[in-house]
């Protein structure tokens, strides 16, 4: 493991925590907290992504591979650390939260010249475990590394999985929350990303007064993964700030294409990147419903609905505005930004509308095509992927009944569909 040459890029350019230990306390006037992870009983490498393995040269025949991947060997050139960063959680500002459970080995460069940060979800506690042990079971552990690797797939930006292992260890868990505690497997998974800086990163430093500290951390990230855009000064944070809106305007469309709810959308949990980060309470769309989450704790506000999901992430670029605020000497700038969402949002979504059924260009002409479509889905049982599927297999010389028997692999219904409930589909099919 030795030939993966890590580098401290982070670590080395921004101010840590002078304090040492994993105990919880509150940080100050520092980006990050040097955290070194828990040593696994006895790790097992459960599963690797052969596509990254490769590309960053991991060697996963490495007899050492287990051990590194969970923390128990450090690289001699690796400054492990997690983050501190705060958030608005459902709405509030929480204050100080950080990598509760996530410890960052450091960065590697690829075949291709890219940077990736190395990090380790479930490897123990850090100064922001707050109350939480800073560890992760299996179970969550799947879901992570599966969802990260679909999502990449479906053609979204995503944080990606590397490694899966086990650590030996059992960790106690309520499962239901209903008090009934169950010992399950430990797992780590390392997961990488070009950055895993999010805007809550910025909303710390804003919030204590520490503008010296979010000007380094603004300057690092432009430098590390904005470069284009040149030097730092008042007209470039405009355009990086731009372009932190393009794509995470971007990113919410392709969520909303594919049905896929995050659940949890606080500032904390927003890539500064524009990838889809942190995955917990995530689901995707069955039938079609705006209101769906598959977040029980948000289930009577519903903030994190599918159907919230643009808008909520227009609200985080307002914290995030407000955050780096100090960086201008007026607030024209980041107002102008922040009026282009909904048009770059649009342009994003009404070409995916289009595509979604069959149609090579958007036109705005179409509008009532697409809106009576969507009313029409939340009237019938149906699976929102299934039916953009069969949508592809009617032709227009079908009949009433043969277009509805193309359908009927989508309708929940299928064995006795209503003609009630079908109706208004089958009448948007006719447009």
């Amino acid at each position: 493991m030795d030939s993966l040459q890590l580098e401290a890029a982070f670590t080395s350019a921004l101010p840590g925590d002078p304090e040492s230990g994993n105990h919880p306390r509150q940080v100050h006037d520092s980006v990050w907290s040097k955290t070194y992870p828990t040593t696994a009983g006895s790790p097992v490498l459960v599963s690797h992504i052969p596509e990254l393995t490769s590309l960053l040269g991991v060697d996963v025949s490495d007899p050492q591979c287990a051990g590194f991947f969970t923390g128990a060997s450090i690289d001699k050139n690796s400054t492990p650390y997690s983050m501190r960063y705060g958030g608005h959680q459902f709405g509030n500002w929480a204050g100080q939260l950080g990598d509760g459970r996530a410890i960052s080995l450091g960065e590697i460069t690829d075949k291709q010249a890219q940077h990736w940060t190395l990090q380790l979800k479930g490897a123990g506690p850090t100064p922001y475990s707050r109350e939480g042990d800073g560890y992760a079971v299996l179970r969550s552990s799947i879901r992570e590394y599966m969802c990260a690797e679909a999502m990449h797939h479906l053609g979204i930006p995503t944080t990606r999985s590397l490694t899966l292992c086990t650590t030996g260890e059992t960790i106690a868990r309520d499962v239901f929350y209903n008090g009934n505690i169950t010992m399950e497997q430990g797992a780590i998974v390392c997961r990488v990303a070009h950055s895993f800086v999010r805007f809550g990163n910025f909303e710390i430093h804003a919030a204590f007064e520490e503008t010296d500290l979010l000007k380094q951390l603004a300057d690092f990230v432009i430098s590390r993964d904005y470069p284009h855009l040149g030097k730092p000064c008042q007209a470039v944070y405009q355009q990086w700030f731009r372009e932190v809106l393009n794509r995470t305007a971007g990113l919410i469309a392709n969520w909303q294409r594919v049905g896929f709810v995050h659940a949890v959308m606080n500032t904390d949990n927003m890539s500064i990147v524009g990838q889809t980060i942190d995955y917990g309470p995530y689901g995707w769309l069955e039938e079609y419903d705006p209101r769906w989450t598959p977040n029980y704790i948000d289930h009577s506000m519903r903030r994190y609905c599918y159907g919230n999901q643009p808008e909520i992430a227009l609200w985080n670029l307002y914290r995030l505005a407000n955050a780096i605020l100090p960086l201008f000497d007026t607030t024209e700038p980041l107002q102008e930004v922040l009026q282009e969402y909904r048009s770059t949002y649009d342009q994003t979504w009404n070409k995916i509308q289009a595509n979604k059924i069959g149609l090579q260009t958007y036109d705005s002409t179409d509008n009532t095509l697409y809106e009576s479509l969507w009313l029409a889905l939340q009237t019938v049982p149906v699976d929102f992927t299934l039916f953009f599927r069969q949508l592809g297999s009617i032709t227009p010389d079908m009949t009433e009944l043969e277009a509805k028997a193309q359908l009927e692999p989508a309708l929940y219904e299928s064995e006795n569909p209503n003609a009630e409930s079908t109706a208004d589909l089958m009448q948007w099919i006719q447009l």
